[in-house]
């Protein structure tokens, strides 16, 4: 089978509406594996620290309740920076959030996120005078970068369901549903992503439904691996060298 190479700039970054219909149906993704687990699963370890799959749930939850309206949005912010102490805000959000959604029962955290994620999908999609808001960041080997929360909004939104599937997927031991129509786009919008930060040449041979062929300049170096642990990797989950030691946000 011949596999079709694309260029990186020939990649179609995701962005309005596109961003809305991914999120909605990342949520609906999540929510059908979390309905898959037993009693045993929801107290498993995951690669996020000090979260359980449990709490991985809670923060996907509180994360879009977060983003379903100015209203909440505000009080979370407000209420995150209140009580940061000395921990980055993002730190402090997700913080809140687990807290928040502790003490729902497992059937009604697994009905909200498909709810109050399709509600917070249209919510950031509407988000227009607000898009241009610079937010400083902090880099996770030192330092900080601006964002816009327009970026925020269509991109990280989208991935970091995602990535919090894979943790999930992997710590109960559940296969993981990947598509090229959605996976795949997110994987390549990750690609394109990492391409643009580093900026040097390579050849790069991801495996799997959502991999893909992609290429960026003459003479880098040949990378084949699984196209989930390309991006477990670039989020600092797992260990990279070389060029995959690029850390991009998710």
């Amino acid at each position: 089978m011949t596999t079709t190479t694309t260029a990186v700039g020939a990649i179609r970054r995701i962005e309005r509406p596109e961003c809305t219909a991914l999120a909605r149906r990342e949520f609906d993704r999540i929510g059908a594996l979390l309905g898959t687990l037993d009693d045993a699963d929801w107290s498993r370890p995951t690669d996020c620290p000090d979260w359980d799959i449990r709490a991985v749930a809670g923060h996907i939850l509180g994360m879009a309740q977060t983003f379903s309206s100015l209203r909440r949005f505000a009080a979370d912010m407000t209420t995150a920076a209140r009580t940061r102490n000395g921990r980055d805000l993002t730190d402090a959000l997700t913080a809140l959030q687990v807290k928040r959604t502790a003490g729902l029962d497992r059937s009604t955290l697994i009905s909200d996120i498909g709810v109050v994620g399709a509600a917070a999908a249209r919510w950031r999609a509407g988000r227009r005078l607000m898009r241009g808001i610079p937010l400083k960041q902090p880099k996770p080997h030192g330092g900080v970068e601006t964002w816009r929360l327009g970026y925020l909004l269509d991109v990280i939104l989208v991935r970091d369901p995602w990535m919090h599937r894979v943790d999930v997927s992997r710590a109960a031991g559940r296969p993981m549903l990947q598509t090229a129509d959605h996976d795949g786009r997110i994987v390549a919008d990750v690609v394109a992503e990492w391409a643009g930060r580093h900026g040097r040449p390579f050849t790069l041979l991801l495996t799997g439904p959502a991999g893909g062929s992609y290429l960026q300049g003459t003479g880098g170096p040949e990378l084949q691996l699984d196209a989930v642990e390309f991006c477990r990797i670039l989020s600092g989950r797992a260990a990279g060298e070389g060029l995959l030691t690029q850390f991009v946000p998710f």
